[in-house]
Formats: C-alpha cells, structure tokens, sequence
C-alpha cells in the first residue's frame, strides 16, 4: 500500500487465563494479524464478539503490548521508541472508546474532558483553552453551553460528541474507533456515523473502525477486514466484500443484516456451533467447527492466504 500511515505486521497477543482447578491457560486474542491503513483510509474491522477486534484496536496505539510482531507509524516502529518519542507520537494516534457513559470522567467538566490532551502535550497556552474547546465543542455539534457542565447531563450520543471532540483536540491524523456507536440508540448512530464521515473529509483522518453492525461498516469504510479468533480472514474493498464475499464466515455475518424492505426474504445461514474458545483453537481452519462448507482438508491443513484480485484477500481452502 502506497502512502501507509499505520502497519502491523504479524502480531501476536496471548494472555494467561485460569482454566478451573488450579490449570492454567493461555487464550490467543491475536494471532498473527498483519493489516495496514493508509493516511485518509478508513479501514472496518468486523467479527462476533471475543474475536479479538478490540485488543487489536489497542495494540496499534500501543495500549497494549503485542506478544510478537511490530507495529509501525508512519515508518516507526513503536516498541523501539523512548517514553519521550512516544509520547510525541501519541497526539497523532487517538481513541473513541465504545461506551461514552465509562470514557468520560463524572468529575470533569466538558472544558477541562476536551482540553486535557492540549494540557498533556503543551499544544495552547492557558488562557486559548476555553477559545480551543469551545470550537471543538461546535465541530461536533454541539453548543457552548456544555463547558462548564458535567457529563451526567447529556444523553449518550451527546457525550460521544464530547468524547470525538476530545478525540480531535491534539488534530490527530489516525483514530481507532472502538465501536464508537453500538451504546447508542439507532437513531442516534446514524448522526454520530456521519459526523465522524464530515470529520473525515474535513480533516482528512484515517480510521481503524471496529464495529458489529456491517451496513454501518459498508457505510463508512474503504476496505473491510473480517476477524474471526484472533485472525483476519478475509480482506477487501467494502463494496467488493458485500458483493462477492468469499469466506463462509463473512457469508453468515452478511446474511444476518436485516432487509428494511419486508417483502425482501434473506435466505440466513445457521452456523453448526458456538465460536470456540480462545485457549482451545481448532487445528487446521479455525472456522471449520462451524462451517456448513467444510470438507476433509479443513481440519487438518491451515488454509493459505488466497489472493482474489483488487485487493481481495481469503483464508479458505474453498478459494485455494
């Protein structure tokens, strides 16, 4: 990819898990992803929940730690970089977390939420703070009145508007968006989707959206990965992947959107079984325990990763 801001490149992430009766054991969030997002590309990433979508998230802002692999910005790798180094990286890489009611400090005025990162990393003078957040504050939507209330006076979607603002007040160029809208109500989703699409057009940011509602990721991404334990399974263009999914996975998750037109029938595909823990991965394809396709190598063999074309990537023995 030409203009690359963020890679990761084969990451790992484990995690020491009890396992009952004094055992111990390890669940693989993240096994072996490599992913890129170029500067001004909006990247989806998609899976069930516990498919390790959010620890990704936070491995390339370097929230966590990966196990192995790298993860590099704008040709820095972040793990070779000293406290200082970081911390100047950081005003660039910024987070939306999924739940505006925990992300927000109830002690804080919106003024003092909105400015701490131009506090943090020196980036105005005392007395422009008021002057920064309350245009901040009118990007999002909302008025200047909210700067000297607390965040138990607003609705939901309106505190995910304070968390955005806070989000963009160090002018970052990368953000992940941690399932920025699956708290809210739809009505309000929809308002929130495209303030963060005019941000995106206005400021020229990339994003790394993590989210479960795949008519929103269509919406609003450029290229869509699928994630199903701890692995991308399949990558492409975001209208390629509604048009021509290729993996049985992505398939299942396409066929569970709902169709507003009620005289439209979706013919659903019912998967064999639950998604398998983390600490017990099946061997061979991780999907094939609940794969309705699935024939005699996929157990035993790891499919290869199987290139379609324009970008099209799929793990899966069917497309080798």
């Amino acid at each position: 990819m030409t203009n690359t801001l963020l890679h990761i490149d084969n990451v790992y992430k484990t995690f020491p898990v009890k396992a009952g009766f004094g055992r111990s054991a390890v669940a693989k969030a993240v096994d072996g992803v490599t992913l890129s997002v170029g500067a001004g590309e909006v990247v989806g990433l998609v899976g069930e929940s516990g498919c390790g979508k959010s620890t990704l998230g936070r491995i390339a802002l370097n929230l966590i730690e990966p196990t192995a692999g790298t993860v590099s910005f704008k040709g820095r790798v972040l793990s070779t970089l000293d406290k200082d180094e970081l911390r100047s990286l950081r005003k660039e890489m910024q987070i939306i977390f999924q739940d505006p009611f925990a992300s927000l400090n109830p002690r804080m005025r919106v003024q003092e939420i909105i400015v701490e990162p131009l506090v943090i990393h020196g980036l105005a003078r005392k007395d422009e703070l008021a002057d920064r957040a309350a245009a901040l504050l009118q990007k999002v939507g909302l008025t200047t009145d909210a700067l000297r209330r607390y965040p138990h006076e607003f609705s939901g979607g309106q505190r995910q508007r304070i968390g955005i603002a806070r989000s963009l007040a160090s002018n970052p160029s990368f953000i992940v968006a941690d399932e920025p809208v699956s708290a809210l109500d739809v009505s309000v989703q929809a308002q929130i989707i495209n303030l963060l699409d005019d941000l995106r057009s206005e400021m020229g940011l990339a994003f790394l959206f993590v989210a479960h509602d795949l008519n929103l990721v269509h919406h609003f991404s450029d290229r869509v990965a699928v994630m199903y334990l701890g692995r991308i399974v399949e990558i492409a263009n975001s209208d390629e992947i509604y048009r021509n999914p290729s993996h049985p996975y992505t398939e299942a998750l396409l066929a569970d959107i709902p169709v507003a037109d009620p005289t439209v029938k979706r013919k659903h595909i019912l998967l064999n079984a639950d998604i398998p823990s983390p600490t017990q991965i099946p061997p061979g394809c991780r999907f094939h325990t609940r794969c309705i396709h699935r024939f005699e190598p996929c157990d035993k063999l790891v499919p290869k990763t199987t290139d379609l074309g324009n970008g099209h990537f799929v793990d899966c023995h069917l497309r080798g």
